[in-house]
């Protein structure tokens, strides 16, 4: 069975750093690609950064852009998310999810949710002020 489990979540002041690792199993984890997406209390979920196969391709919000680095280590099936200048509007459940399809390849459809196939039980990051 598939899981994706993340860890690296916590507590961390506005400018810090934090980086979150996404540990899968049950899959070819390298015929994949992988994204990390975030839900704040009381709104929706929303996309962060996604990464391709192989690792050569990679795609973020905005939002993020210049602070979040997204990589990956197919040899440990695992992914990360370096965290950079933490904001407190950065305070969410992060979460980690897999896809298999190569709709993935389509821009508009690597940052919904709906492209990716499996999904983490998530982990928090907080950003105090």
């Amino acid at each position: 069975q598939v899981q994706l489990v993340e860890s690296g979540g916590g507590l961390v002041q506005a400018g810090g750093s934090l980086r979150l690792s996404c540990a899968a199993s049950g899959l070819t984890f390298s015929s994949y690609a992988m994204g990390w997406f975030r839900q704040a209390p009381g709104k929706e979920r929303e996309f962060v950064a996604t990464i391709s196969w192989s690792g050569g391709s990679t795609y973020y919000a905005d939002s993020v852009k210049g602070r979040f680095t997204i990589s990956r280590d197919n040899a440990k099936n695992t992914v990360y998310l370096q965290m950079n200048s933490l904001k407190p509007e950065d305070t969410a459940v992060y979460y980690c999810a897999a896809a298999r399809s190569s709709s993935w390849y389509v821009p508009s459809v690597r940052s919904r949710g709906y492209a990716y196939d499996y999904w983490g039980q998530g982990t928090q990051v907080t950003v105090s002020s």
